[in-house]
């Protein structure tokens, strides 16, 4: 029996139930506590429907009878258990208010078995930090007009160990982080390595909030991992997923026997396209859960940034749902405004206790003000994925070069837009799988002009305004599309063709990187100016971007036919100085010096030669 009771404290207990505890953390789930002289460890779940529930694990044979759990009013159950080890595996026994007696994981367990086994584990971090110095010098950093490329990864097949087995946390701490850097990436965006039940679902259908997958190996491990990716200069970005969770039985689906964490009403509680459960966002505890699950990843993982999945099917109570299948909000409209709070109420959270920490919306639609502060009406995400103008490009990519100059303005109109959010521009992980295939195989023609197209099409992603993600593998070039159980394919960069884009994405991060007219007004008009955007008989696309007193001039050619003489016109008089071509170092005029003849409204211009598929940069001076 329990004899030690209470313990938990009724200010945090009812600051919980009020769904104003930012820490629920600190006292549900399992932790390491001394009670009057007794060490041992203090459980505590929330459970308000249950009529039992026992503490089962390696420590009482998993016998139900051996410790039962003592309720507090709002429905937290609590039992300590003195002699409990760290390590230990232990699940609840819960007998719900359906009369059924099942086996649950903890809601808040920081450590989960290997898959296929479920059970929770003992955790507790022993693991010391190296990045004082990153994370103040995080605090300080004008993110806004700072230069941000990310890969994006997802770690079970980056690489393979010999065996063909994952790469540990450990292991991939001494590589990734290296070779990030090489490659001149600014930060990491891990897809979820949050536990998960199944590999398929990527770590999008996730049953942990609060606990590293152990497919990499232990938490500290995914802490070492961090730190050394600091340690290196590469900040680390969680996809964090809080819009639906899976229904296997041990997690949290009718955790109580009723539906706890998700909408008890299925046309608000069920997402039917994806299989999976909706939270139910205005219930008080389950916000609390939420909002504590991303301070956790941001405080004890020291993560730099949220990317938020699906944010779309978060905001909309009609999301992918047909008439008759959504009930509307108490207005009667079809926004969710339970969901949009708490989406509110944690980013003004992480700006207010977080400086520097970023959060990333993925939100496909035209919701306003995505990335303003929420003091002005906005959701208060730092940046929100442009989708747009990721399927106008690739729309745009895949016609064959005759046919785009009918489909012109396919890479002009997001330009009409961009400084409405702060934007990332992305290239992920969604584009190259599930038959979409990969970049190179979207782009006609033969391999040769497909590389070409290939290399303008990051030109053109390096140059516009926006910050930068790219999918692993975008650098190897890959000819077929993600195998999310396969490793990359490395020995690609055996081919020069392949080595060659490897070596070229890493000069145009460096590129990006030194000159402040790429990056220090990605979110302002000020920092962009079309100079032809109109010659669509040419495919020919012609801009500047000014930052820090000075201009680049941009000029991409997306036919093969080579522009001899081709009339390009500049932001003033001046000469230009080519710094980058997308053919190599050689190939394109290399200097020109502005003439005063008329182009395209313009009153001065140079002639420039454009090799075919082949995109320039040069550096203008006025």
């Amino acid at each position: 029996m329990n004899d030690y009771r209470p313990l938990l404290q009724a200010w945090d207990l009812y600051l919980f139930a009020e769904g104003r505890h930012h820490h629920p953390h600190h006292f549900l789930g399992a932790h390491r506590r001394e009670v009057d002289g007794v060490e041992g460890v203090l459980f505590a779940v929330w459970a308000p429907n249950a009529q039992r529930i026992s503490v089962v694990g390696d420590f009482n044979q998993w016998d139900g009878r051996r410790h039962p759990m003592w309720r507090h009013e709002g429905g937290v159950w609590e039992c300590f258990i003195p002699a409990v080890s760290e390590g230990e595996r232990y699940k609840y026994e819960l007998l719900g208010a359906d009369d059924r007696l099942c086996l649950k994981s903890d809601p808040y367990g920081r450590r989960f078995e290997l898959r296929p086994a479920d059970a929770s584990i003992i955790e507790q971090s022993h693991y010391q930090w190296g990045d004082e110095a990153w994370l103040q010098q995080r605090a300080q950093n004008d993110w806004l007009h700072a230069p941000m490329s990310i890969y994006e990864v997802h770690l079970g097949s980056w690489k393979k160990d010999e065996q063909y087995h994952f790469l540990d946390y450990r292991r991939l701490a001494e590589e990734l982080p290296a070779y990030v850097k090489e490659l001149g990436f600014t930060h990491i965006e891990l897809l979820p390595v949050t536990e998960h039940p199944l590999d398929a679902s990527w770590g999008y259908q996730c049953s942990g909030y609060f606990a590293a997958t152990a497919r990499f190996g232990d938490p500290d491990g995914l802490r070492a991992l961090i730190d050394a990716c600091h340690q290196q200069g590469i900040g680390v970005i969680l996809d964090w997923v809080p819009a639906h969770f899976p229904r296997d039985e041990h997690a949290l689906a009718r955790f109580d026997g009723t539906p706890l964490y998700e909408h008890a009403d299925p046309k608000r509680g069920e997402h039917k396209d994806w299989g999976t459960l909706v939270f139910d966002y205005g219930r008080p505890e389950v916000k609390a859960f939420l909002i504590a699950s991303a301070i956790y990843w941001l405080e004890d993982f020291h993560i730099d940034g949220l990317r938020v999945d699906a944010v779309a099917s978060m905001l909309y109570l009609d999301y992918s749902r047909k008439d008759g299948e959504w009930s509307p909000n108490v207005h009667g409209g079809r926004e969710n405004l339970e969901a949009i709070a708490l989406l509110r109420d944690l980013n003004t959270l992480i700006g207010a206790e977080h400086p520097g920490v970023l959060t990333m919306a993925e939100e496909s639609t035209a919701w306003p003000a995505v990335s303003h502060p929420v003091h002005e009406g906005g959701l208060g995400f730092s940046m929100k994925w442009n989708m747009g103008w990721m399927n106008d490009t690739l729309d745009y990519i895949h016609l064959e070069p005759i046919h785009r100059k009918h489909h012109h303005h396919r890479l002009t109109f997001g330009l009409t837009y961009a400084f409405s959010e702060n934007f990332v521009l992305p290239l992920s992980h969604d584009e190259v799988v599930h038959l979409k295939r990969s970049l190179l195989e979207k782009l006609p023609g033969n391999r040769a002009q497909q590389l070409a197209g290939l290399r303008l099409l990051y030109l053109w992603q390096y140059t516009t305004p926006g910050k930068k993600l790219l999918f692993m593998g975008a650098e190897l070039a890959q000819p077929h599309e993600w195998d999310w159980d396969a490793p990359l394919d490395w020995s690609l960069l055996e081919k020069p063709e392949h080595c060659g884009i490897h070596d070229y994405l890493g000069a145009l991060n460096q590129l990006y990187k030194e000159h402040p007219a790429l990056h220090a007004h990605d979110f302002e008009a000020c920092g962009f100016q079309w100079l032809n955007a109109d010659d669509a008989d040419n495919s020919v696309y012609s801009f500047a971007r000014h930052g820090d007193g000075r201009t680049l001039v941009v000029v991409l050619n997306f036919t093969p036919v080579v522009r001899t003489g081709y009339r390009l016109p500049l932001p003033g008089e001046g000469k230009g100085r080519r710094l980058l071509s997308s053919a190599g170092p050689d190939v394109a005029t290399e200097y020109f010096e502005a003439e005063r003849v008329g182009c395209h409204g313009r009153e001065w211009s140079a002639l420039v030669d454009l090799p075919g598929l082949v995109g320039v940069v040069y550096e203008f001076e006025m």
